[in-house]
């Protein structure tokens, strides 16, 4: 699972967590949608759009880029792109660039051009391992655990579990849901019954995540046996016909040869035919 995808999941359930990571009230979200939006020009998609619902006009605009790796050309496509969906869908309001980087050594920097030609702000910084508390709320509570040190994570794991399990039960499922997935990117080298064991979750075998990924299972496994059993029926069927194309007059390499078996095989099983008739 990609880290932008992860963020983009995070802000979407609980799209209060841009505002408290931008040191606003949570309820301001209510005053937005978070969407995905498609950019004609460019043959894109906006990944991260927060855009306020008509009866609050006055809220700016916010495109929201999660990056976790070193990209150099990412406020050249940011501003591009901001300003391509301005000119496409041409809104009112005044509009905003949040940048969150996982560290700060991966930011190349504002280009200088946008320095300059952009007001003060327009493009805001943030660097999710310097967030200064991230125990507050459970939306920063998971932005801490996935850029958690890994001796560290085990902790701010269970403390963002119990902060679940304290909330208000409307919402626990999706905030479970959440945690899950989080878990699941994290700790990817364990398995989810290991889990279950390191944080004492049950809960979350009732979260849609868990009842899809589990299907996801099913099927795999479903497939994997309907898989091998075509695979012995095939090698079946070949088995039954050597000792016909044996008094056929072929020899073991021919046969071999059309059944696409090894010599080998074709030996063993003549061998057997021949310990049953005997």
């Amino acid at each position: 699972m990609k880290t932008d995808t992860i963020f983009y999941t995070l802000l979407q359930n609980l799209p209060s967590v841009l505002f408290e990571i931008l040191e606003q009230s949570p309820t301001q979200a209510n005053h937005y949608l978070f969407s995905s939006v498609e950019i004609k020009e460019l043959s894109r998609r906006i990944d991260g759009l927060f855009l306020p619902k008509p009866e609050f006009s006055e809220d700016p605009i916010y495109f929201v880029e999660v990056q976790y790796q070193r990209d150099d050309d990412l406020y050249w496509r940011l501003i591009t792109e901001a300003f391509v969906y301005l000119n496409q869908y041409r809104p009112e309001k005044p509009w905003q660039a949040i940048v969150m980087w996982a560290k700060r050594s991966l930011d190349p920097g504002i280009p200088i051009a946008y320095q300059t030609s952009l007001s003060n702000e327009q493009i805001q910084v943030i660097y999710l391992d310097e967030l200064a508390d991230t125990s507050s709320s459970i939306g920063l509570g998971i932005i801490g655990l996935v850029v958690a040190p890994e001796d560290e994570a085990v902790q701010v794991a269970r403390n963002l579990i119990t902060q679940v399990q304290l909330a208000d039960v409307t919402n626990r499922n999706q905030l479970l849901e959440l945690v899950e997935r989080m878990l699941i990117y994290k700790f990817s080298n364990q398995t989810r019954q290991e889990l279950e064991a390191m944080f004492g979750l049950t809960e979350w075998r009732q979260t849609r995540f868990y009842q899809e990924v589990e299907q996801e299972v099913k099927e795999k496994v479903k497939g994997e046996v309907e898989q091998e059993v075509e695979e012995r029926t095939k090698l079946r069927t070949k088995l039954e016909a050597i000792p016909r194309m044996l008094k056929m007059g072929l020899s073991l390499e021919q046969i071999a040869q059309a059944l696409e078996l090894e010599v080998e095989d074709v030996r063993k099983a003549i061998e057997n035919q021949n310990s049953k008739e005997s």
